[in-house]
């Protein structure tokens, strides 16, 4: 089996370690089609087009690219090469019962995932966030660090929260939207709308 990990940067560089130990005796590989060196870490750094001619049996990819708008056309991409998705896991991740995940997670050392939650596509949790239950998570959502996700919150696709943010229970996020650094988030967030603070308000740019 061959593993590519999409994006040879930070991010990619957090998960590559996360799918070798999953998957000890499989091939992995960086996949970036830009200016990236040609190994990183001791992987080798391939271009697309490479990887789907490298001969292998079985193929598939983790995306771990940050912009959540990325992640989605590099997922279509893959949908169409017929190359699937593969959830990078931490061994330290603590999920509980009834935990719904759709393709392509990418799970970082001590996150946890509590009870009765729907997650979509492409989910990034990094390091110590966790969803608490009941909750109900969009597609290409992107936690920081440290995101405290409280019980009965919905987040609509392509949100992003930031660093050590704070949900309170039965909050609605909505599509797009992004909450800041340390926010502590105690009303509904309209789709699109950036907000920062404690309590978190919606930015005003000068």
């Amino acid at each position: 089996m061959l593993i590519g990990v999409y994006g040879a940067s930070g991010c990619g560089r957090g998960i590559m370690p996360l799918l070798r130990a999953q998957h000890p005796r499989t091939e992995l590989v960086f996949i970036d089609d830009g200016q990236a060196p040609s190994y990183v870490n001791g992987h080798d750094v391939i271009p697309w087009a490479e990887f789907l001619k490298r001969q292998s049996g079985e193929k598939a990819v983790s995306i771990a690219i940050a912009a959540s708008k990325t992640r989605q056309t590099l997922a279509e991409k893959c949908s169409v090469a017929k190359v699937p998705l593969v959830e990078a896991r931490a061994a330290s991740v603590v999920q509980m019962d009834e935990v719904v995940i759709e393709e392509g997670a990418c799970l970082s050392p001590f996150v946890t995932l509590t009870s009765n939650i729907r997650i979509g596509r492409c989910f990034h949790a990094n390091l110590y966030s966790y969803v608490e239950h009941d909750c109900i998570i969009g597609d290409f959502v992107t936690f920081a660090p440290g995101v405290k996700c409280n019980g009965n919150v919905t987040i609509g696709d392509h949100a992003y929260i930031g660093s050590g943010a704070i949900i309170r229970q039965g909050i609605n996020i909505g599509a797009g939207a992004i909450v800041g650094m340390g926010a502590v988030v105690t009303r509904d967030v309209a789709p699109g709308v950036t907000i920062v603070g404690n309590p978190a308000k919606p930015l005003i740019k000068d």
